[in-house]
């Protein structure tokens, strides 16, 4: 019906991709600039499908809900499993 009915949080550990990826610019007559550059950037390889509960739900007043029901509500969320270098702008599938 577009009214919100309870919002809720809570602290979850989930991984991320972060790391150094080797780049390189090399001399070039060929490009505008003089220099051809390769850019690898760490990213997903691959996602797996989590699902989480969030234990801490209020209603729209901000009061914490207590009724089992409400209380608490379970999420889905897709965090990397695989990391890896990609040139930077390749989209992954």
């Amino acid at each position: 019906m577009g009214r919100l009915y309870r919002t809720c949080n809570g602290d979850v550990t989930v991984n991320k991709c972060e790391g150094k990826c080797n780049s390189q610019v090399q001399p070039s007559v060929i490009t505008a600039t003089g220099f051809l550059k390769e850019c690898y950037c760490c990213r997903e390889s691959f996602l797996r499908e989590r699902q989480l509960q969030l234990t801490h739900c209020y209603d729209p007043d901000g009061v914490r809900m207590t009724d089992h029901e409400s209380a608490t509500m379970e999420i889905r969320l897709k965090e990397p499993v695989d990391c890896k270098c990609f040139k930077c702008g390749e989209m992954v599938r």
